[in-house]
């Protein structure tokens, strides 16, 4: 197989090699010691259309693939941004994907927009203190009374989760006694992340200050 990068991959690549260049190790040395989120790099990136490198076009992103989306970060990572750099806008580059292929075409105009033009930020909240990664023993629950869904539960080592206005959250709408398989009952919600109702808690971690 040949794995070498096309030329609008290598172009990828230098485009991004080039804004992340106006962020150098002092930058990044700031804020691995000081913590604080990229905001600059993130609308710097945003500002020059790549936040939605993987989205359609008719939303305001490039309609490139997932190929071409690794190579952006790929090349964050490398920049000396490393983990912090990345996920500052990884959210924003995959985590809208179930939106893309299941979303009516209403959550595609809403949802997906102000993801891509950096106005909203986002965070992942699949992870609990008690199932780890074992997704189908999650213990967040949503409740649906009348026509709203109240949800509670606990969420751990959530990226970004201190300055995201919004959350995709993986909750179990069925009991899992209840479901013939373990992954069924579960459903994905996309909605504001109001701290009136969430108490958010950061997690001290090496190399990752900037997104703890």
């Amino acid at each position: 197989m040949d794995f070498a990068l096309t030329q609008e991959q290598e172009a990828i690549r230098d485009a991004i090699e080039k804004i992340c260049a106006r962020f150098g190790d002092d930058y990044w040395l700031k804020r691995d010691r000081e913590g604080g989120f990229p905001a600059e790099l993130h609308q710097a990136l945003a500002q020059a259309g790549w936040l939605g490198v993987a989205m359609p076009e008719e939303y305001g992103g490039a309609g490139l693939g997932i190929t071409e989306a690794a190579i952006m970060m790929q090349t964050i990572s490398e920049s000396g941004a490393g983990f912090s750099g990345a996920s500052a806008v990884h959210m924003n580059i995959f985590g809208l994907n179930p939106v893309v292929v299941f979303g009516s075409n209403d959550q595609k105009k809403r949802m997906l927009p102000p993801l891509i033009a950096g106005r909203q930020r986002a965070c992942f909240a699949v992870t609990e203190p008690n199932t780890g990664l074992n997704t189908t023993r999650i213990r967040t629950r949503a409740e649906l009374r009348g026509d709203t869904y109240y949800i509670s539960g606990q969420k751990v080592w959530i990226s970004a989760a201190q300055i995201a206005e919004k959350v995709l959250l993986l909750a179990r709408t069925t009991p899992i006694e209840e479901c013939a398989k373990p992954a069924q009952g579960l459903s994905l919600f996309y909605t504001d992340f109001n701290r009136k109702y969430v108490e958010v808690r950061e997690i001290e971690k090496m190399g990752r200050k900037a997104v703890d």
